[in-house]
């Protein structure tokens, strides 16, 4: 009978890992396969002028290279701001507030922001910085509005990061006569920094493919100037997507241009992310003290 049992059982797991096995198997062939049709269907548009020329004759020839300018000074640009408040909020809630319950309240906000769909920071964005504060449809205000969207996830994975830091570093540090102060700046931050960059990488992956969130407060349409402040609006690589599916005069025309662009908004989302990855795991192969 026990041998029964165990032989029933030996079926079950490798009945239950093969239904696992084939899960995932299931999301990378959808994964490679969007990644293949877009890719197949992007083809008669990529050029050289493709990549470096700006969108003409009613966006139904040249290239994205304004949308890439865009999209990067955006991205860059969320994570310079979003990053240094999230991390600092961070180090507020899991050194300092502890169980306080303005602790916990903060942390309650902190979820239900990152569960606010980003068109709801679009029209906020719009409100507030392009309205309120005078700002217009501009690169500051895209930025200001992506950074509250990403602020979020940063917060709570740096918050994690922290928590993952043993609390015998910190009593070694105290026992030495260091201030609370000086521990987390000297001895918490950095033992936290690669795990953190983990909520940098999130944001810029966000933040490079937000659409709803930018095209009140920092896309335009078209534009023929370069930018030259952060008061300039911009193009973006997903609005641009957006503008050639809907508002074309062309759009079956422009379904290469299309799907250039989505395959383009890829390569530059997974290509900042190997970057942030590969910087992290040079952090985190480095000594620490």
């Amino acid at each position: 009978m026990l041998l029964c049992s165990l032989r029933f059982r030996r079926i079950w797991e490798k009945f239950v890992f093969s239904v696992l096995c084939l899960a995932a198997l299931a999301n990378i062939a959808a994964l490679f396969g969007v990644i293949f049709f877009i890719a197949w269907n992007a083809l008669p548009a990529m050029s050289w002028e493709f990549f470096s020329a700006a969108p003409r004759n009613s966006m139904t020839e040249g290239g994205v290279w304004p949308c890439i300018v865009g999209t990067v000074m955006l991205a860059v640009g969320t994570v310079s701001i979003a990053f240094p408040l999230g991390v600092a909020s961070a180090v507020y809630l899991c050194e300092y507030a502890g169980r306080a319950p303005l602790a916990k309240f903060i942390r309650l906000g902190v979820n239900s922001l990152a569960g606010v769909p980003s068109i709801v920071f679009g029209l906020f964005g719009m409100s507030f910085f392009v309205i309120t504060c005078k700002l217009g449809i501009s690169l500051l205000s895209g930025i200001l509005t992506l950074a509250v969207l990403t602020l979020p996830v940063i917060i709570s994975t740096a918050e994690e990061a922290l928590r993952q830091v043993p609390q015998s570093l910190r009593d070694a540090s105290y026992a030495l006569g260091a201030t609370p102060g000086r521990t987390v700046a000297r001895v918490v931050l950095p033992a936290a920094f690669p795990g953190m960059l983990t909520g940098a990488i999130l944001g810029l992956a966000r933040a490079s493919g937000e659409t709803a969130a930018v095209m009140f407060t920092a896309a335009v349409f078209f534009t023929t100037k370069p930018v030259d402040s952060i008061f300039s609006p911009v193009m973006t690589l997903p609005n641009h997507i957006y503008v050639l599916a809907t508002s074309g005069t062309q759009i079956a025309k422009t379904l290469p241009l299309q799907y250039g662009t989505a395959l383009l908004l890829l390569l530059l989302v997974t290509g900042m992310n190997l970057l942030a990855l590969a910087a992290r795991d040079r952090l985190q192969n480095r000594p620490r003290f």
